[in-house]
């Protein structure tokens, strides 16, 4: 079972990162974006919030629930995305993580940032916005880009909420409980 038996304390329930975590919580909600070619945006005057750099998928290729311990399609995913976007590791201000708050993906997410940032998966700030807004499942892609640009629009990290023990597995900067003025230009989403 995937999902937190944690109904009865909703604010609360979703913990991403945390060692008491126990599931996710679902959510609902949706995001829309108005996408165009760069120039035609800045012909017509438009406020360009963001620029899709790079992007790149594995489809969970072992299998979609039982995740690989060492990270490596995720890894090999974000990996690829840097590449089409001709960023380093380092160049990444901010990780928006997927951050579902079950063991497993919580660990394999982790492992996956180290493997394919290095050193760096510890120096940028990385957070879960589904331990505020739950798991809206095929919607949360596009609340997270929300998120992101929203991240890069104010230069501040969103907190991961809840996270009061971090799960000793889960090492990164997981940016626990508040919010983070941050200087965020460049954004890797891991939805």
């Amino acid at each position: 079972k995937a999902t937190t038996p944690r109904n009865d304390d909703p604010e609360h329930a979703s913990r991403p990162f945390d060692l008491t975590r126990n599931g996710f919580v679902l959510g609902e909600g949706a995001a829309m974006f108005v996408m165009e070619e760069l120039e035609s945006a800045r012909h017509r005057g438009a406020h360009v919030y963001a620029e899709i750099a790079g992007y790149a998928t594995r489809c969970n290729a072992f299998h979609m629930t039982g995740l690989r311990p060492d990270g490596r399609e995720m890894a090999e995913a974000i990996g690829a995305a840097l590449d089409e976007a001709r960023i380093n590791p380092g160049d990444i201000d901010y990780i928006n993580a997927h951050g579902s708050g079950t063991k497993q993906n919580d660990r394999h997410e982790t492992a996956a940032f180290k493997r394919s940032l290095g050193d760096h998966a510890r120096r940028a700030p990385v957070s879960s916005i589904k331990s505020m807004v739950g798991h809206s499942l095929g919607a949360i892609g596009s609340i997270e880009i929300a998120a992101s640009v929203l991240a890069m629009e104010n230069n501040v990290v969103p907190p991961t909420a809840n996270l009061h023990q971090p799960d000793p597995q889960c090492d990164p900067d997981y940016v626990p409980l508040t919010a983070r003025d941050w200087a965020t230009d460049t954004v890797l989403t891991v939805a």
